[in-house]
């Protein structure tokens, strides 16, 4: 379903969609509280990018002595090229090893790859250890965001789930009292679980390790207690050194969450004594991304979410409206090039405000890209001849002067004296949402023209 018609309906219901854009909001303030409290915050920035850059200009090489020095640490390291491929591998490695049960942590490839229905047709039982994830996931849905995965939920109706799946009290809707219902339940799942599957935040070619970021510790608990432990890993996540490290950790919880750090930054250099330890490396559609000159620099992106904090149509449309694992700006990029058909919509949801490109911490020009990609679906033939004929319409209007400013004229003159029903009707989409400022007796050119006639006289 397009983009538009799935915001609506996450529009329709005025005081969801408020509360979602001043909760996203509010994160995006503390992001920038934290970043100007780093003096140094543009050249990590300027130095983040530059490793991303450098790490995508020698992908192969690095992945490649990734490989061998996790072997040398004594990690099993396998190789899916699509997500197909990736689920195949878990399940033959949980199939080893007798595995019934699983607690997982957050992990945006495995929605990427479908693994949780893939692995409960197979009769697994996959509980997924994050608060948010397994909020959304009693209640059969899909994370709306990358980072606060149940952020279009309320508390009222996180009780309501509870009270249905983990016997809560009926009505209760205190935070405290449903976060220790979870941390029970979660509990006994962690204690009876056979493997631990995690994501990885950041891989290390130079000594074969990886580390996985987390504010709540269920991802160390779940690949503490089994004696297996699945990390799945897409073939960007590189970094060259260990140094490098503390670049990115820096930035990320910084523009996540607006905290300092991850509370639990948890590092793996092989497998504990007596376990096993696997790293499936997926490519997806990274590798046809990697040759593409225009959009290669998306998959610097370190998984965030500040791009979506900021966004003005996604704090207002909600996650859900994208139908996509990755949401908002990036996932606009990311989604279309691998499903351009069913996602060409989604580089239309903005505004190409560059507030996205502005707070990435990797400095990915988003709105440039998000533009490009615009392009790149014409030439695939995938605009809608309405979106075509508006935009060539408006192109018209731009490049004459004389047009633009007849245009402004009767613009202005109508918005003063036409009734608001003539402007705010239902054949009026662009009004639905929005109330036009009161416009100006004046143009901006004959403001600026009068302007400079009285510095003239004043001289």
């Amino acid at each position: 379903m397009p983009h538009p018609r799935l915001a609506q309906e996450f529009i329709d219901n005025k005081p969801r969609a408020q509360w979602h854009d001043k909760s996203l909001w509010f994160v995006r303030e503390k992001r920038d509280r934290m970043a100007s409290d780093v003096p140094e915050w543009e050249e990590l920035r300027q130095h983040a990018s530059a490793i991303k850059m450098h790490t995508m200009s020698r992908l192969p090489d690095l992945l490649e002595q990734f490989e061998i020095n996790a072997k040398s640490l004594g990690v099993h390291v396998h190789w899916a090229v699509n997500g197909d491929e990736h689920n195949r591998i878990v399940h033959d490695i949980l199939k080893q090893h007798d595995v019934r049960r699983i607690v997982k942590s957050k992990s945006m490839l495995t929605e990427e790859c479908h693994l949780n229905p893939f692995l409960e047709q197979h009769g697994y039982e996959v509980v997924d250890t994050d608060l948010g994830e397994r909020i959304v996931q009693l209640r059969n849905e899909s994370p709306s965001h990358i980072v606060l995965p149940a952020i279009h939920i309320r508390k009222e109706e996180v009780g309501e789930c509870f009270h249905e799946h983990l016997g809560t009290e009926e009505g209760a809707s205190d935070p405290a009292y449903l976060t220790e219902a979870a941390r029970h339940h979660l509990r006994e799942r962690f204690c009876s679980a056979d493997a631990g599957i995690t994501g990885v935040n950041f891989a290390i070619a130079e000594t074969g390790g990886f580390v996985v970021c987390t504010n709540e510790g269920n991802a160390d608990l779940g690949v503490s207690l089994p004696k297996l432990h699945i990390a799945c890993m897409g073939i960007e996540k590189l970094v060259p050194r260990a140094s490098d490290l503390a670049v990115f950790l820096r930035l990320l919880a910084r523009s996540a969450t607006g905290q300092p750090i991850t509370t639990y930054s948890s590092h793996f250099h092989g497998p504990r004594e007596g376990s096993e330890l696997h790293v499936v490396l997926v490519d997806n559609g990274r590798s046809g991304i990697l040759g593409s000159p225009e959009f290669r620099r998306s998959l610097n992106c370190i998984r965030c979410g500040a791009c979506m904090n900021t966004c003005p149509v996604y704090r207002r449309s909600g996650g859900h409206s994208y139908e996509s694992t990755v949401p908002g700006p990036i996932g606009s990029i990311l989604t279309p090039l691998s499903t351009p058909e069913a996602h060409s919509s989604l580089p239309f949801a903005c505004t190409l405000c560059g507030s996205c490109t502005d707070v990435c911490p990797v400095k990915i020009d988003l709105h440039h890209q998000l533009l490009a990609m615009r392009g790149f679906l014409d030439r695939r033939k995938l605009l809608g001849m309405s979106k075509k004929l508006s935009m060539k319409f408006l192109s018209g209007l731009l490049s004459s002067t004389w047009m633009y400013t007849q245009a402004g004229r009767a613009a202005r003159t109508a918005l003063r004296w036409l009734p608001r029903f003539a402007v705010y009707n239902p054949l009026n989409g662009w009004g639905r949402q929005r109330d036009l400022p009161v416009p100006p007796q004046e143009s901006f050119r004959q403001q600026y023209a009068d302007r400079q006639n009285e510095s003239g006289d004043k001289s």
